[in-house]
């Protein structure tokens, strides 16, 4: 019973703070990764945040992302997993869908590797380079 009220608590935090109605538009990777990314993941990004413990499934390590894909770093497809658009159909997920946090702010050109410079919201590309450094970490 403790454990699924403690689940439950963490669930609406994490959920609350994902239905914040926008992500400051400066703000920084650093700053969007500690408010909604931190309890899950951890301040240091290895699937070890406060909440961990308490989920069914272990949250991601997100220093491994690069080593998971042969060394290269797939911006595309984290901004995707991030926005929640590659989720919409893992019923399993419990990670929230980011999109609407983060959709709003100022559109930078971002090129993901086919050349094609596409607009995309600068909050999103902020925080998925901020993913970017902890590799190897």
């Amino acid at each position: 019973m403790t454990r699924t009220v403690l689940i439950l608590g963490a669930l609406a935090l994490g959920w609350a703070a994902a239905c914040t109605p926008k992500a400051p538009e400066s703000a920084s990777g650093a700053a969007l990764y500690a408010t909604y990314c931190q309890t899950c993941h951890g301040d240091k990004g290895t699937g070890d945040g406060p909440t961990a413990a308490l989920l069914n499934k272990r949250p991601a390590d997100l220093t491994r992302i690069s080593a998971r894909n042969g060394g290269a770093f797939p911006l595309a497809r984290v901004m995707s997993v991030i926005d929640g658009y590659t989720r919409k159909n893992d019923h399993g997920s419990i990670m929230p869908e980011m999109g609407l946090v983060l959709k709003d702010g100022p559109l930078v050109a971002v090129d993901t590797g086919d050349g094609v410079a596409t607009p995309t919201p600068a909050p999103l590309v902020n925080l998925a380079e901020y993913l970017r450094g902890l590799q190897g970490s």
